[in-house]
C-alpha cells in the first residue's frame, strides 16, 4: 500500500498534511531483505494509477523483483493513513482504504502456485487473509503441503481493524499451524488465544518447525524442533522404523536498549533480519540477534522502512559476547555512522 506519514504527532483530526511513503508487511520484509544483499521477489497486485506506479518504482529501487506483481485496471491500489505512535498505545491510529483494493482481490486463480514455486522462503503474513476470501483462499492454497514447497514463512501480524468478523483467532491459528516458521508477538498471541505462554502456544501450533517469540523491546525466543530420528526397533512398517520428533530447543535473545524515533515497522524488520540469518544458516541465538538488529534499524529511523546495518558489521554485533551485547545501545544513525571502535564504547 502507498502510506501516508503525519508531518506531526497527535491524532489525525489534528494533523495538517501528511508525507507519501510505501507500506505493508510483505512489501516491508521484501525491501529489508533486499538491501540487505538477498535476492527477493514481492508478489502482489497494484492498481493502474500513480499510486501503483510509485509502488512498483520505490520497491523496484530497493532491488526487489517485481515482475510477478500484476496491474489492475478495475481496482484501486489501497492506502492508508497512520499516526505516528505506538501501536501498541491508545494514542495510534491507522485508518485502511483498501476495501475493494487490487491487493484485495488476489486469490487462487490471479496469483498462481508457480510464481512462487522456485523460491526458498515464501513468507506470508495474516494480514493477507483479512482482506477478503479471495485472499484466505490464496493463502490457503499456498501453505498447503506438497513435496517441494519453499519454507512457509507466517507472520500472524494481526491487525483488529481488519478483523470485524471474530473469525480472526481460528483463521490465523489454522493458516499458522501450516506454516514451517511461525513468527508471533506476545501481545498478539494473548489477544487472539488468550496465552503468551510458550508451551501453551507450542500445544496450540503443533504444526511449525520453528515458533517465534516477540515481547516488544524485552526478548525474542524461538522453540525449534529438533530434527526427526528412528523411532524405536519395532515401530514403522516395511519400510523401517518410523520417525519421531525429539523436544523443542529454547533459545532467548534479550532485546538491545534502542533509542526509538518511529516504533512502526520493526516488527517486518525483526522478520527480515530472522529470515535473513535463516537463508544464511545461522544458528538460533544468531538469528534472533540478527532480528533484533534490523528492528532497531526500523526503530531508529522514521517510516515504515530504514536502511538496515552492513553485514559485517551485522555480524560483528551478533557475535558479542552476553555481557557486551547486553549493554549495547543504538541510537539513531547507527547504521550508517560511526566505527568499530564507537560500537566497543557504546557497549562498554
Amino acid at each position: 500500500m502507498v502510506t501516508f506519514l503525519p508531518s506531526r504527532p497527535g491524532p489525525l483530526a489534528d494533523v495538517p498534511a501528511f508525507t507519501r511513503a510505501i507500506g505493508g508487511a510483505e512489501s516491508n520484509v521484501a525491501c529489508t531483505l533486499a538491501a540487505a544483499g538477498h535476492r527477493a521477489r514481492w508478489v502482489s497486485r497494484v492498481g493502474t494509477d500513480g499510486f501503483g506506479d510509485h509502488l512498483l518504482d520505490t520497491v523496484a529501487a530497493y532491488g526487489v523483483d517485481t515482475g510477478a506483481v500484476r496491474r489492475d485496471p478495475h481496482r484501486p491500489t489501497g492506502v492508508y493513513f497512520r499516526t505516528d505512535a505506538d501501536r501498541a498505545t491508545d494514542a495510534h491510529e491507522v485508518v485502511y482504504y483498501r476495501a475493494g483494493s487490487a491487493a484485495s482481490a488476489m486469490s487462487p486463480a490471479t496469483v498462481p502456485y508457480a510464481t512462487v514455486a522456485d523460491a526458498r522462503i515464501l513468507h506470508l503474513t495474516g494480514i493477507t487473509a483479512a482482506l477478503s476470501a479471495d485472499c484466505r483462499a490464496l493463502l490457503h492454497e499456498l501453505t498447503a503441503p506438497r513435496p517441494g514447497r519453499p519454507l512457509v514463512s507466517f507472520d500472524v501480524n494481526h491487525r483488529p481493524a481488519l478483523w470485524r468478523d471474530g473469525t480472526a483467532p481460528e483463521v490465523l491459528r489454522e493458516l499458522a499451524d501450516r506454516a514451517d516458521l511461525v513468527l508471533v508477538g506476545t501481545d498478539e498471541a494473548e489477544r487472539l488465544w488468550g496465552t503468551a505462554d510458550p508451551a501453551a502456544l507450542r500445544a496450540l501450533l503443533p504444526g511449525p518447525a520453528a515458533l517465534v517469540m516477540k515481547d516488544g523491546a524485552r526478548t525474542a525466543l524461538v522453540l525449534e524442533r529438533t530434527p526427526a530420528r528412528p523411532g524405536p526397533e519395532g515401530t514403522g512398517g516395511p519400510e523401517g522404523p518410523e520417525s519421531t520428533e525429539g523436544p523443542d530447543v529454547l533459545t532467548v535473545v534479550p532485546a538491545p536498549r534502542v533509542e526509538v524515533v518511529s516504533a512502526v515497522g520493526a516488527g517486518d524488520a525483526f522478520a527480515a533480519g530472522f529470515l535473513s540469518g535463516t537463508l544464511r544458516g545461522l544458528d538460533a541465538r544468531a538469528r534472533l540477534r540478527h532480528g533484533h538488529l534490523m528492528a532497531a534499524a526500523a526503530l531508529t529511523a522514521p517510516g515504515d522502512l530504514a536502511a538496515p546495518p552492513r553485514r559485517a558489521r551485522a555480524d560483528r554485533l551478533a557475535a558479542l559476547g552476553a555481557d557486551a551485547w547486553g549493554r549495547l545501545h543504538l541510537g539513531p544513525g547507527w547504521t550508517s555512522a560511526g566505527t568499530e571502535a564507537d560500537e566497543e564504547v557504546r557497549t562498554r
